[in-house]
């Protein structure tokens, strides 16, 4: 394919824009590094709708700037993040807000060495906040690419080598938030519009787009069945907080494999189900009249200010609605 045939797309990508892209979306009408920074951790592994509704707002009045970020117990932003999920973001967020003092640098090369930035939102923040001429690779643009070039074999360098092919460097910022929206709304996961794609023309897989990657093996999540206790005394409950990769940082409730149910002091309060990306729990919630003298105990709504799981949030649930 001979490089005019780029700038074709080129062209067919900036008409496409102006007509249909989001470009109402406020992380695209802002200057803020921070503000751009947010969105962009936001959306890794979150839906726009998502975001946008419930996170992105309320977020931003709780830390307007990335220097309230910084100067807040890491406790805060992990209450502001509550039922977002992937908590890990939320902790890079807080390490990346004081190891830069609230000031994020201006360059891929830099941010790509902070906290929970990799390459992709490295490139994605240096263009969109500091005007830096460099492709990037989410999730949409990743599936673009493996259907426009018909790439069968998922592999990132081979993909980082044809973003750099395709990639409009004289139109970076408009290139990528095109490529990201066309991933979003046109070239989907499930049932692509190819007819109403700018890529169509000279798209290698647009036959059978959905061969392109092949498709991964799933496998059935794991099954991880526990008791979840929640320890009772004097009208407070007893959480502590937890060091684990996945949840570090959030409140919880105790959790046992195995607990003996026939006690007297034990009271049932029902049962959930909470799917993790990696594995599915099943818990049985339990009321425990006892003192533990190595956790903490706060009242209920004490509790509300506290972050939780979601999994620790329904099981709150349970409770609240036994001691109405």
């Amino acid at each position: 394919m001979q490089k005019k045939t780029y700038t074709e797309i080129h062209n067919n990508i900036v008409s496409w824009y102006q007509e249909h892209g989001r470009v109402t979306l406020p992380w695209r009408n802002t200057q803020s590094a921070y503000e751009i920074y947010l969105s962009e951790i936001m959306l890794q592994q979150t839906q726009v709708k998502t975001v946008l509704e419930r996170f992105y707002f309320p977020f931003l009045e709780r830390f307007p700037t990335f220097n309230d970020v910084a100067n807040a117990p890491v406790d805060d932003v992990l209450k502001a993040w509550e039922g977002l999920g992937y908590y890990t973001r939320a902790r890079n967020l807080h390490k990346t807000a004081q190891a830069t003092q609230g000031q994020l640098p201006n360059s891929a090369e830099a941010l790509e060495k902070l906290a929970g930035i990799g390459k992709s939102t490295a490139h994605a923040v240096a263009c969109f906040a500091f005007n830096e001429s460099l492709p990037i690779l989410d999730a949409n643009v990743k599936r673009i690419l493996y259907r426009f070039f018909a790439i069968e074999k998922r592999h990132e360098k081979t993909l980082w080598e044809k973003a750099y092919e395709l990639f409009d460097q004289n139109n970076a910022y408009i290139y990528n938030q095109t490529l990201m929206d066309i991933g979003s709304m046109v070239c989907t996961h499930k049932n692509p519009n190819c007819k109403a794609c700018p890529f169509e023309s000279h798209c290698q897989g647009k036959e059978s787009p959905l061969l392109y990657p092949e498709k991964k093996v799933k496998k059935s999540k794991p099954v991880k069945e526990r008791f979840m206790i929640i320890y009772h005394y004097n009208n407070r409950y007893a959480l502590s907080q937890n060091d684990t990769k996945l949840l570090g940082g959030l409140w919880a409730f105790v959790q046992e494999e195995a607990f003996d149910t026939n006690s007297n002091k034990v009271t049932q309060l029902g049962a959930f189900v909470h799917h993790y990306t990696h594995f599915r729990l099943d818990a049985k919630v339990l009321l425990l009249t006892q003192e533990l003298k190595e956790n903490h105990y706060f009242s209920l709504e004490e509790i509300d200010q506290l972050a939780l799981s979601g999994a620790d949030r329904k099981a709150l649930e349970l409770l609240k609605a036994y001691t109405k």
